[in-house]
Formats: C-alpha cells, structure tokens, sequence
C-alpha cells in the first residue's frame, strides 16, 4: 500500500485515528488533557505521512503500528512534563530566601559555582557542550536534539552521558562547585 497516497491516507487516518488517541488517552490521563491527544494523533500521523518506509507490515499491522507509536509519543509528552516538573521543584528549592548574612555567602558561592561551571563547559567538545546546552537550558529532549542536529538518538544520548561525566570529573576538583556536583549526579 502506498502510505502516501492522500486519499488512501485520508482514509486510513479515519480508520486509525481513534485508536491512535484512545492509546494516548491511556497514558496521558483523563479530562483536560483534549489537546496533547489531538497533538499526539498529529504526531503520530504526520511521521507517518512523511516516513511512510519506517512502517514494516510484515512486522505488524498499521493498526499496531499507529497504537504503539501513539502510546510511545504519550509517554514522551508524560516525561517531558514530569521533567519539567522536578527541575522546576530544583529551582524553587534553589531560590529559598535566606537570612541576609546567608544570601551574600551564597550569592559570592553561585558566581563561583557558575564560573566553575562555564569554564568545565568551554573544555568539552562542541558537540557534547551543545548538546548540554540544548538539553538543559534549552529544554530539548534527547529526541528533539536528534531531530534539530540531525544526528541519531543513541549519538545525541551519548554526547550527554560523556559531556555530564566528563563535566561532573572537572567539577569533583574545584571547591566552589559542590551544589552543582549534586546536580550533575541527579542528572546521570
């Protein structure tokens, strides 16, 4: 079957739909959540529509394939909310007032810590700088800095489990970056 054939497509996307978001609907949770769904089933098919050689039927039905890919791309969403979650607990617990004698202690210890830390990152290598760049900062999942790089997952993956270590080796020696070891380690 030609999966590019737009109105073979149209109607397969009416046949599968369903399916596609009732699995969303299985990991994403009920009410309120209408919109990842729909953004879920989007996904789903327009990898499909632009990709249509990574369907393999003799690996599966396109039923099969659409539910496990729906499902898949839920659980991304779940994760990446749950992430977003706790680095915004991390910060909450970071920016804790603090009696005034303590905050100039600690206002001199981050700029130290943060300078210990920019100097760690300008020693990696580019590709695994950028990645922690994109990935912390820029709030990209491994798969979206795959996709924007145009690199393989597994590559993406690599570069920042070697650019983390790498980083928390260099900041085990200095002094000033103990709190942010700590953090490197919840990251690895």
């Amino acid at each position: 079957m030609d999966l590019r054939d737009p109105h073979l497509f149209a109607r397969l996307y009416a046949e599968h739909a369903p399916a596609a978001a009732t699995a969303a609907s299985a990991v994403l949770g009920p009410a309120g959540r209408r919109t990842e769904v729909e953004d879920v089933v989007h996904d789903v098919f327009l990898r499909l529509w632009r990709e249509p050689a990574r369907f393999d039927a003799d690996r599966g039905s396109l039923a099969t394939y659409v539910r496990m890919m729906a499902r898949s791309r839920a659980l991304d969403l779940l994760r990446h909310a749950q992430a977003g979650a706790r680095a915004g607990e991390r910060v909450g617990q970071l920016t804790v007032r603090r009696d005034p004698v303590d905050a100039t202690v600690t206002e001199a210890e981050r700029r130290a810590a943060r300078a210990a830390l920019l100097q760690a990152m300008a020693n990696l290598p580019q590709p695994q700088r950028e990645a922690i760049w994109l990935a912390c900062w820029g709030d990209l999942t491994a798969g979206e800095i795959a996709s924007r790089e145009g690199v393989p997952l597994g590559t993406v993956k690599g570069r920042l489990r070697l650019g983390l270590a790498r980083l928390r080796t260099e900041l085990e020696t200095s002094d000033v970056a103990a709190g942010l070891i700590a953090a490197l380690s919840s990251m690895l």
